[in-house]
């Protein structure tokens, strides 16, 4: 086979040092590159380094002498998932007052490497981590992106922003105190180096504080992401100009109030604006039932990656009665309604990105991205594509890094994952992770 024109001037135009870079070559399964367009069957994507040098097919697209190959035949080739509302500092123990007394010192030696560890062999090379000490999740991410520590690029949020943080949690949620103090609370951040600002209980502040904090982001360039529990929360996020919305909220309201769809609406439709983004992380609830009455899922070793054994005892024990713990009180009276709200955001012209809220109580950071997006399709009716789209292309467009990631693109860097079987025809496969590349290195397995 010979090379194509095309790769022979981009073979041509490498640096010394980047042709000298030793190529792998994932040949023979079909693509979904993230764009939307027909799956490429028969693919072949060669990554030269940290990057793909180029994407083509068997036949067309030689595959140079000394690469390593990996097979991809029988498989589905996509861009590495996303996880758009993540949490590092958690790992899934069900009582927030005993994490957050005991746990603080673990972070940097135990916890945050092994839930890095656990995201990235679900085949999730980038989260948006929304809430943690900001020393310690910084310090994660200068880890990862050196290569010290396996794990996904993170976009933090570094701590949260409120009115006033709860007590015992003032290292990751940071109080404001009038238009002042938000504003430099967020060049705080910003200076720091977090990629995002994460407000919450934003209708406990005055909009002018409100209003301080994204304008303050996005004279930095920063997004900003809101909580959408309580009505006044979107209202007030809408007002102020966030960027994006999480978690379905609403409590056991079996919708959402007319003025605030009207308000999605409209905005939605204001095509001179970038997308208005939203997170449902609402699989932590529609499988809130499976979980409690078969508790199988606690021996899952996949969360137990990293973890220490007395970690791991402490976290089962925490969970032994979800039915008794506060974090799912109403949620059954909540699952009614998942699919009305749902399907309300969807019809508003939102777009929305897989996120799963990974760390709070029972929700593992090596299964919640894909049990997501199988919600997604299974109970509230996504396109296979959409979802998929969701947790790729959508997530880097909407962190303004589509140039460097979130699609199989020659140029891009090499976040690739592979699953055995096709996930158009059946999403559950996104479940069989056979092969991921972070950053061009292999991490599955």
């Amino acid at each position: 086979m010979r090379l194509t024109r095309f790769v022979r001037l981009a073979l041509a135009a490498l640096p010394a040092t980047a042709a000298a870079q030793p190529v792998t070559a994932l040949v023979g399964g079909t693509l979904l590159d993230g764009h939307g367009g027909p799956p490429l069957r028969n693919s072949v994507v060669l990554v030269r380094g940290e990057t793909i040098q180029a994407v083509g097919t068997l036949g067309t697209l030689a595959v140079p002498v000394g690469a390593t190959v990996i097979s991809t035949e029988g498989m589905t080739v996509l861009p590495g998932l996303w996880d758009m509302h993540v949490h590092l500092m958690l790992a899934g123990h069900g009582n927030y007052a005993t994490w957050d007394r005991v746990y603080p010192p673990r972070l940097g030696p135990e916890i945050l490497p092994a839930t890095a560890r656990q995201t990235l062999l679900a085949g999730v090379t980038s989260v948006r981590d929304l809430g943690a000490p900001l020393d310690e999740i910084l310090a994660l991410k200068r880890r990862v992106d050196a290569g010290e520590l396996p794990g996904p690029t993170i976009y933090p949020s570094g701590p949260f922003l409120q009115h006033a943080p709860y007590p015992g949690t003032e290292a990751f949620r940071w109080g404001i105190s009038g238009p002042d103090d938000a504003r430099a609370k967020v060049r705080r951040l910003a200076e720091a180096g977090v990629k995002v600002i994460k407000l919450i209980d934003q209708d406990e502040m005055s909009m002018d504080e409100v209003r301080a904090v994204v304008e303050e982001a996005h004279a930095r360039r920063l997004p900003v992401v809101a909580h959408a529990h309580r009505p006044e929360e979107i209202r007030r996020g809408l007002a102020a100009g966030v960027d994006c919305f999480e978690h379905t909220g609403l409590a056991t309201a079996s919708r959402y109030p007319d003025d605030i769809v009207a308000a999605l609406r409209e905005r939605a439709a204001r095509g001179n604006l970038p997308p208005l983004y939203w997170t449902p992380t609402i699989s932590v609830l529609d499988g809130y039932l499976a979980k409690r009455d078969d508790d199988e899922f606690l021996d899952d070793p996949a969360w137990q990656l990293g973890l220490s054994r007395t970690t791991v005892a402490d976290i089962r024990a925490s969970l032994a009665r979800l039915d008794t713990l506060s974090y799912y009180r109403f949620v059954p009276a909540r699952k009614p309604w998942l699919a009305a709200k749902f399907r309300q955001l969807r019809e508003s012209g939102v777009r929305l990105l897989v996120g799963t809220d990974g760390g709070v109580p029972a929700t593992w950071h090596g299964t919640s991205t894909i049990e997501e997006m199988v919600a997604w399709v299974r109970d509230f009716g996504m396109e296979p594509m959409e979802t998929i789209r969701a947790a790729t292309y959508w997530p880097a467009l909407s962190l303004g890094v589509l140039e460097r990631v979130g699609t199989v693109t020659p140029g891009k860097v090499a976040d690739l994952v592979v699953v055995r079987g096709n996930p158009l025809q059946d999403i559950t496969r996104l479940r069989q992770v056979a092969v991921v590349l972070s950053r061009g290195r292999r991490a599955v397995p």
